[in-house]
């Protein structure tokens, strides 16, 4: 195997494709990258088995060939290279030899032949959807994915097509994420993505109105970029029902903005970090939210202007998971539906349309 490229072109593919390689594995060819040249195109493949990445760019291929190289000293080594052309090619003593101007390094490569093959995916396209839009789904539910393996299915996120709409969910028991958008579409899905793999799909997915195309199977999802192609194992199990978790009615209904209310909540919440439930208090009445905390620290008190509809309340949270919410929402003005001091608190925006978040809140000791 011999070629050429651009020093900075083969870098950003390793970056893409190292996204897959966790270097946990107990398979040492796990921890490294597969490097195909052909026809003048460099392909690099990085793979966990459960999450498989590959990315295709030009370069001057002399000799084709394949090659398995450590993932990290690799990335290291070229990440180090000066901004010029890089000359890559197998030499003897299972080594590759890669010259840039006047930087030579001889690395040992691995038998490619035991690097895992891709799954095989017959890339009929399911539907297409813009990468800025999937990117926007992806961060505003991967927080509420569940982080512990006791319940494997809520580490994941549920992608669900149905009525020519697109829903992204994700629960971790104590609040949940629902994403929706419009999309022009009739089939019916019904997977869970691991969080892992749509962790790393949002850092390679673009800010722009191009297309990804995505295709299902029944045990894997394949994300089409162009030169880059995303493979991932679904998560197997059924998820929760959630549209029976969110409730549908209501006895209060508070309408904040947004901004204000984040700041009075984080302010708050520096008072309710002794123990681990950043205990805050809600005393919604007469149009004013009241926000206080108490510890040993000392407490803290926050009054804000809302427009109320319905009963007062006093309801109590652990304010992190209302600072997820509000720190990925955009808009200036949001609701927060409410029925019991024991019920979810339901975080929606003025239109009722895009994302619903639901927090469950903190049972309070009656003195």
């Amino acid at each position: 195997m011999k070629f050429t490229c651009s020093k900075n072109k083969l870098q950003e593919a390793i970056s893409i494709a190292q996204k897959a390689v966790t270097g946990k594995s107990p398979m040492p060819i796990l921890q490294s990258l597969y490097i195909s040249a052909k026809d003048n195109t460099l392909t690099l493949i990085g793979s966990d088995i459960d999450l498989s990445i590959e990315t295709k760019i030009e370069a001057d291929v002399e000799e084709e060939g394949t090659t398995a190289v450590d993932s990290k000293i690799f990335g290291e080594i070229i990440r180090k290279l000066p901004n010029s052309s890089v000359n890559i090619s197998t030499i003897e003593n299972n080594s590759i030899e890669i010259i840039c101007e006047k930087s030579k390094f001889d690395l040992v490569h691995m038998d490619p032949e035991e690097f895992p093959s891709l799954p095989k995916i017959n890339e009929n396209i399911i539907f297409s959807i813009p990468q800025k839009t999937l990117k926007n789904m992806i961060k505003g539910t991967i927080f509420a994915t569940a982080q512990d393996e006791t319940r494997p299915i809520l580490t994941g996120i549920l992608f669900e097509v149905k009525d020519k709409k697109l829903n992204l969910v994700a629960l971790d028991g104590y609040r949940l994420a629902l994403r929706s958008n419009n999309i022009d579409n009739e089939n019916t899905i019904n997977a869970v993505i691991p969080g892992k793999t749509f962790n790393e799909v949002s850092k390679i997915l673009g800010d722009d109105d191009e297309n990804v195309n995505i295709t299902f199977t029944p045990n894997h999802i394949l994300f089409n970029l162009g030169q880059t192609k995303i493979i991932s194992r679904l998560l197997e199990g059924e998820f929760i029902k959630y549209n029976s978790i969110i409730p549908e009615d209501y006895k209060l209904k508070v309408t904040a903005k947004r901004v204000e209310l984040l700041n009075c909540i984080e302010r708050a919440s520096l008072m309710g970090k002794d123990g681990n439930t950043n205990l805050v208090k809600f005393d919604i009445k007469d149009d004013t939210l009241i926000i206080t905390s108490n510890s040993q620290l000392g407490k803290v008190r926050e009054e804000l202007n809302i427009i109320l509809q319905g009963n007062e309340l006093e309801i109590a949270f652990n304010s992190k998971y209302l600072i997820d919410v509000l720190k990925i929402l955009e808009d200036e003005e949001i609701v927060m539906e409410f029925d019991s001091s024991v019920s979810p608190c339901v975080i929606k925006n003025k239109e009722n349309n895009g994302y619903t978040y639901l927090v469950l809140p903190v049972r309070l000791l009656r003195s």
